[in-house]
């Protein structure tokens, strides 16, 4: 919904690499990167500051795009009275979360595109998200909005440069008020009955439309479920709850039944109609999800979706030298000889073109299957631009009943992959995000052990192995946020750091390697040094070395990505268990003591979070695992801990520096034999007798880890 070649001459944002401010760099309006060059233009010819926030596979950023932004009338109002900056919120989320907090703060809701104005200071005074360019939908049209805050700003630039002040105070004041609260285990029955007073008991999920997948929340009610006992009342509904909902998305057309990896969500309530853009960070979270239901039941279905997500990220997602590239758009062409993207064009099909392409045998099983129309099947309502007329969207809608159908289906998936790939691709967003690789970092990691395939653990080792080459500077041990044709000029934020660290705790596990952990320690130190808030405790979500960031905040919410400070803690308690490092215990209590009376007025607004509390209330088991010198042996023990469900169990193995590890298993590895392999299963690090039988580990595991 963009073109390529819209001005004559590109504007300064051709020597920017964010794919998104490339995606605009045609564009006939006289566009800025955010820095110091159009601060500075802003103050001198005291003009506003017009600054638009998205990202490259972000549906409505095309759309104003194509409607505004690529508009000559439109570029001459904001070329002559305002200074245009573009922000891509995954390279700069300091700078969004900043102005996402006013627009919400002003006008009860926010998203992107985001249209904030600035004074040249950079002080917010007028925001919002989407404007059409002209008055519709109850909104003012962005053409006439700007001549009117031009206008404004003429007549009565004191007023506004007086609340503009006012507004940031407040927004500084909001920002200091986290106090801390006191952990017990009544905030989990809170979060619990909310959950479950707003679960669909049909169709799984939370609410009504649309319907987002929110991994994290999943994993609170499975950690709740087993914490009250799968068989207490509270527990079976706790678990039946996440089971439900991740069996639906999986049957529903949010799951890309052709090509493996979920979209974004579900603009209906039945899963169905999704919005067709893929996020990085959902498969990661997504595979966590499945891998979890997978050792709770052992059931075979959610092995296979989550070697579909891997195999998509595998395929169409990842670097040639090991990173993970960012998204895939929801739009593309509907055939090579388009010249105008709609969304969803490369996911869905017509039923005369699935009549062509698949053996007539096999229609009839598929269309009963996938629910086929003939005039298309989406629900009433799910399709407001018309572009999904005729087309159909695959939902599974029956159970297959042998091996026979099952042979055919997988058949005729295979036939439509490999005609989908002749279809225009959708953009691909291909920036490398060092959080979100620590995400998967820790999806392939943990998938590697859980289900016992080698790949995994390679592909794990190569993203890591990436962020060390490109994205790590050995000498100061500080991240950057993201790769493209090289490093981006922005360091890491909190989240780098967190989500990083939990990718190379969950690569230690898996490989034995102790570089990762060693590297994993390093960075947490780093995180304290650049984001520890001293004063009030926790973690800020950006450092103070960018003086244009105006308030340094904290993320308490556990949305679409979790909160670095909700990894965290988790992060905090697996080093302590691991090293005996106080330091590390404590930091985990404070950060989530901070966030407790946020919790407490919404119960439901950081289940991670909450899942890592769980580590500081409840037992946790660590099995040190003596490898000896049979290595089969050694693996069959290691498969055997993650064969089941148990979210707080550390393994640590005897491979590791003696002095990295706490002194209890220090003085385990002078006894240890180095011929057999055993497994010494602990508790607070004292350890039970080692056995080199899986039977037994796997009774000592379920007495402790219960």
């Amino acid at each position: 919904m963009h073109s390529k070649d819209i001005g004559p001459n590109p504007n300064r944002l051709i020597d920017e690499k964010s794919p998104y401010l490339l995606q605009h760099a045609y564009n006939p309006v006289d566009w800025h990167p955010w820095g110091n060059q159009a601060f500075a233009k802003a103050k001198e010819l005291n003009k506003p500051i017009f600054l638009s926030i998205g990202y490259s596979t972000c549906h409505w950023c095309h759309v104003m795009e194509h409607e505004s932004f690529e508009s000559p009338e439109v570029a001459k109002v904001l070329n002559e009275h305002f200074i245009s900056i573009k922000v891509d919120r995954e390279v700069r989320p300091d700078v969004d979360q900043v102005y996402m907090t006013f627009v919400q703060a002003t006008t009860g809701s926010g998203g992107w595109p985001m249209s904030v104005w600035l004074t040249p200071d950079l002080k917010p005074f007028f925001g919002g998200t989407y404007f059409p360019p002209d008055d519709r939908y109850g909104r003012p049209g962005f053409k006439s909005l700007l001549l009117k805050i031009h206008d404004l700003w003429q007549q009565d630039q004191n007023k506004i440069l007086a609340q503009s002040e006012q507004i940031i105070q407040r927004l500084t004041e909001s920002a200091d008020l986290l106090e801390q609260g006191k952990l017990n285990s009544e905030i989990f029955n809170q979060a619990f009955k909310t959950y479950a007073s707003s679960f669909d008991a049909e169709e799984g999920g939370f609410g009504h439309a649309p319907k987002f997948p929110r991994p994290s929340s999943l994993s609170f009610l499975m950690r709740f479920a087993y914490f009250k006992g799968f068989e207490d009342k509270q527990g079976k509904e706790a678990l039946q709850i996440s089971l439900k909902t991740l069996d639906k998305m999986a049957d529903g057309g949010m799951y890309d039944h052709i090509g493996g990896g979920f979209h974004r969500y579900s603009v209906d309530q039945f899963w169905h109609v999704p919005h067709y853009e893929k996020m990085l960070y959902d498969q990661a979270q997504l595979v966590l999800a499945y891998l979890e239901a997978y050792q709770i039941t052992q059931e075979r279905k959610y092995v296979e979706v989550v070697q579909n997500i891997l195999k998509y990220v595998t395929r169409d997602m990842t670097h040639e030298s090991g990173g993970f590239y960012s998204a895939e758009d929801a739009d593309s062409l509907p055939n090579h000889d388009a010249d105008y993207k709609t969304e969803g064009a490369f996911y869905v099909w017509e039923q005369s073109e699935l009549e062509q392409l698949l053996h007539p045998q096999a229609t009839k099983l598929f269309f009963e299957h996938f629910g086929i129309a003939r005039n298309g099947n989406s629900p009433s309502g799910s399709d407001p631009h018309g572009e999904l007329v005729g087309k159909n969207t695959l939902i599974r809608k029956t159970k297959l009943k042998d091996s026979k159908e099952i042979r055919q289906i997988n058949k005729a998936i295979e036939i439509l992959f490999n005609h989908r790939e002749s279809r225009p691709h959708p953009h691909l967003d291909d920036k490398i995000i060092t959080a979100w690789n620590g995400l998967m970092i820790s999806a392939y990691a943990q998938a590697s052990q859980i289900l016992k395939n080698i790949n995994y653990l390679e592909v794990a080792k190569n993203a890591a192995q990436f962020i060390k080459s490109n994205l790590y500077d050995n000498e100061s041990h500080n991240l950057f946020r993201s790769y493209r044709q090289g490093p981006s000029k922005a360091m890491g934020f909190t989240a780098d750091y967190a989500f990083l660290i939990q990718g190379l705790l969950d690569l230690y596990s898996a490989s034995t390697d102790e570089s990762y952990l060693k590297w994993a320690i390093t960075l947490q130190e780093t995180q304290d040094t650049l984001f520890w808030d001293s004063k009030d405790l926790g973690y800020f979500s950006c450092s103070d070395r960018d003086n244009s960031i105006l308030i340094r905040m904290k993320d308490d919410y556990d949305g679409a990505e979790p909160s670095p400070s909700s990894v965290s803690v988790s992060n905090l308690m697996r080093l302590y268990e691991i090293t005996g490092d106080l330091n590390f215990q404590t930091k985990a209590e404070q950060t989530a003591q901070t966030f407790i009376p946020a919790i407490q007025q919404a119960p439901t607004g950081a289940p991670q979070m909450l899942a890592s509390i769980y580590r500081l209330l409840e037992p946790t088991t660590q099995v040190f695992l003596s490898r000896g010198a049979d290595q089969g042996h050694a693996t069959q023990l290691q498969q055997t801990i993650f064969n089941s469900y148990s979210p707080n169990l550390t393994l640590l193995h005897s491979t590791t520096d003696k002095h990295t590890i706490a002194k209890s298993y220090q003085a385990l590895m002078t006894s240890c034999s180095t011929e057999e392999p055993k497994a010494y299963v602990c508790r607070n690090f004292t350890c039970n007798l080692p056995t080199s039988d899986a039977s037994t580990l796997k009774s000592y595991l379920q007495k402790n880890t219960k």
